[in-house]
């Protein structure tokens, strides 16, 4: 009986963890990324969260702050990249956060582009106030991931956790 019920277990538990050890198999990461804004007052920031290569070009959108497509012009230097290859990013888009506010979020890294010389760029922007086109770069590192990042505009900081 110990035994049939120690069994049971042991598949539930591997039912439970099957749907993440294929999304880690899938070549792909999960890291909750937490934005911590400075005291500034004004609008809501508009920001992008982008993976950058070794050549310093953007290859990806990872996320987006600010549902407003109105305002994605703002962010200059992204919107470039996103109007020449436009993609759906409402999977990736959320709302903008305003001065002192924080905003936790889930994104997506292609586990080969960790260690291989990427970095992730925040860029940011408030409406009749400034842009920052490198708010934050966050190497793409296993160290850097783990570690707490300064911004140098609207960001006070950036941590990663994985998901």
């Amino acid at each position: 009986m110990y035994k049939l019920f120690t069994m049971a277990l042991l598949a539930a538990a591997l039912l439970i963890t099957a749907p993440a050890a294929s999304y880690a198999q899938g070549g792909t990461s999960r890291y909750k990324c937490m934005i911590q804004m400075t005291n500034y007052m004004g609008e809501g920031a508009y920001m992008v969260i982008s993976l950058i290569d070794s050549k310093g070009k953007y290859d990806k959108t990872l996320y987006v702050l600010g549902s407003d497509k109105k305002w994605y012009k703002t962010l200059k230097e992204w919107y470039k990249f996103y109007s020449k290859k436009p993609s759906n990013i409402s999977a990736i888009t959320g709302a903008s956060v305003t001065g002192g506010d924080r905003s936790v979020n889930v994104i997506d890294i292609e586990s080969s582009k960790i260690n291989a010389g990427y970095k992730i760029r925040f860029e940011s922007a408030v409406e009749d106030k400034n842009y920052y086109v490198k708010d934050l770069e966050v190497p793409l590192t296993t160290e850097a991931l783990s570690a707490k990042t300064e911004g140098t505009g609207f960001i006070r900081y950036v941590r990663f956790s994985p998901n």
